[in-house]
């Protein structure tokens, strides 16, 4: 499936979800305060903004955000939140699609960096997020960390959330280091929808290289955006990378 079908308008009419979900308070404050504290006094660049998620409480911060958004119906969704005045999009992909300006954060949240399903578009991603920042400038990525310990010998298929009208099943390639994540939901009738997205995953050690080859450092990696430590356990990691102030 290629990006622009998995993110139509069906997609993006059902995305939000205020107050519940990604949209929780207790899920979202955290971001927008660690986001807002890393762009200081500068402008941010969200790679593929959506509809605004993060980036409409970002800029009811103070913070002047700048999206970039493949989607044309995700950014149809974003305009009923949010003006062009206030969040300017261009249309196009993380890899390289250059906007104008400099900033001083580029941010890619909630595992987005895994929609470029090559290991090449992803190294692209990151010197493109270079391109952008100024001296001194974060890109952050939040991402998952590949879970194939809970990948039983001889299986090609994990279930990784259950719950009532619910059930979230990824399915892996470890070859490509593919995954397709399938998420089916149901009610008391026969009837279920199904909603699949592919990914390629990133090994956290694969992610600093990809950094080092784009001319970033590694600043910090948290277990979430509160600052939790980052152990073998956990499930996911909030990464800041830094490119290095002009000296001499």
């Amino acid at each position: 499936m290629r990006q622009e079908e998995i993110w139509d308008a069906e997609t993006a009419r059902r995305y939000d979800t205020p107050g519940t979900g990604m949209f929780a308070p207790e899920v979202l404050g955290p971001v927008v305060d660690r986001l807002a504290e890393l762009a200081g006094e500068g402008a941010a660049l969200e790679f593929a903004v959506g509809t605004g998620r993060v980036a409409v409480p970002l800029a009811e911060r103070g913070v002047p955000v700048t999206g970039i958004e493949l989607s044309a119906a995700m950014i149809e969704q974003l305009r009923t939140k949010a003006g062009e005045a206030v969040i300017p999009v261009v249309r196009g992909d993380m890899a390289t699609t250059v906007v104008p300006g400099e900033f001083t954060l580029v941010y890619l949240v909630y595992n987005t960096i895994s929609n470029l399903l090559t290991q090449a578009e992803q190294v692209a991603c990151f010197r493109n997020a270079a391109r952008h920042l100024r001296p001194g400038g974060r890109f952050v990525v939040e991402l998952g960390a590949p879970d194939l310990r809970r990948l039983p010998p001889g299986s090609q298929a994990t279930v990784w959330h259950c719950e009532p009208g619910y059930i979230g099943v990824d399915t892996f390639d470890v070859l490509r280091q593919h995954l397709v994540s399938h998420h089916f939901r149901f009610d008391d009738t026969r009837q279920a929808r199904l909603y699949r997205s592919p990914h390629r995953y990133i090994w956290p050690s694969e992610l600093d290289l990809m950094a080092e080859l784009a001319g970033f450092e590694l600043e910090s990696r948290h277990a979430d955006w509160t600052g939790s430590e980052f152990t073998a356990e956990s499930r996911s990691h909030v990464t800041v990378y830094r490119i290095p102030e002009v000296t001499g």
